[in-house]
């Protein structure tokens, strides 16, 4: 990983002092430990405050639209679909984006990794699959595998699928019998259930739109819920008003969502917001052959119409 980030700050630099790029987006340590946050650099003297590691879960596609003039985004497999995403549709263009890709192994779930101790965390490093996390008592080595996010472990697209220069060889990507079991098992249950599982997923939701601002998708000039002529949801924890919002958001990332995780990672409550669209990705691919942002000469199939569609759903 040290080499990993060495590069990324050699490659920064590089762009910067050549005057090649404005910016620099990528990853800077937080202040506690297992903290990340996103940094944009414009000084070669800056680069040093860039790292990358498996705590690096948000994904800074949501940044590149954002800024103005030729920058450099440092992007991961899932960031990258969403860059790509963001180029077919016309939120950033291509040329005035220069991608710094860097094969992934996994991002963990912090949650799972505090679970493993009792205590506040003091310390968190990692050693390739091997991750050495500290409280004030004691020192204890994770396995990666086991403390992966959701969304990792049924990733099959580690790697960037554009980028203009990698920091590191491209990783084996997974190969799965089934890449959906959390979809499969919402689907078994009965219809009751069913619904008592999104209830019960909701019910602690403040409202507070940190899924919203993560994701990279939602880049809407005005968001649904902030209309006011006609208002489409209230503002208050109405439970409908709620639903709607988590409803009529996954709709909009329809045949659009990478399922980065950025969501679930934001999310002050602990809510697996990824259930809301998990199913809308398998049906992508199971109706139209079709994964988010992995060719920039395709729209996603909601957006471009053929004489082909499935139109079976049609009673």
């Amino acid at each position: 990983m040290d080499t990993c980030i060495q590069k990324i700050r050699e490659i920064a630099r590089d762009l910067l002092e050549k005057g090649e790029v404005e910016k620099v987006i990528g990853f800077a340590d937080g202040t506690i430990p297992m903290a990340t946050s996103p940094v944009a650099i414009s000084s070669k003297d800056d680069v040093e405050k860039l790292t990358f590691s498996s705590t690096c879960g948000l994904n800074l596609a949501n940044y590149a639209s954002k800024e103005k003039g030729k920058i450099a985004v440092v992007a991961k497999g899932c960031d990258s679909r969403n860059l790509v995403t963001h180029i077919v549709e016309n939120q950033i263009d291509r040329d005035k984006l220069y991608i710094i890709g860097v094969p992934c192994s996994g991002m963990v779930d912090k949650c799972k990794v505090a679970s493993k101790l009792e205590g506040e965390i003091t310390g968190f490093k990692e050693e390739g699959d091997t991750l050495s996390v500290s409280t004030a008592d004691k020192t204890v080595s994770l396995d990666k595998k086991d403390v992966l996010r959701h969304n990792c472990q049924f990733c099959t697209h580690r790697n960037p699928v554009l980028y203009d220069v990698l920091v590191s060889d491209l990783v084996e990507e997974q190969a799965l019998d089934n890449p959906f079991p959390d979809v499969d098992a919402i689907q078994a249950l009965d219809d009751d259930a069913r619904w008592q599982h999104f209830q019960d997923l909701t019910k602690n939701c403040i409202r507070c739109y940190a899924c919203r601002n993560a994701c990279p998708l939602c880049y809407c000039p005005t968001c649904f819920v902030d209309e006011s002529g006609p208002q489409w949801v209230g503002k208050g924890q109405n439970s409908t008003d709620v639903d709607t919002f988590h409803f009529l958001r996954a709709f909009h990332c329809a045949g659009r969502c990478t399922d980065c995780g950025a969501c679930v990672e934001a999310c002050p409550m602990g809510i697996n917001v990824r259930d809301f669209t998990r199913k809308l990705n398998k049906d992508a691919l199971d109706m139209f052959g079709w994964e988010a942002g992995l060719d920039i000469a395709k729209r996603p199939p909601l957006d471009a119409y053929s004489p082909d569609d499935p139109n079976d759903f049609i009673k």
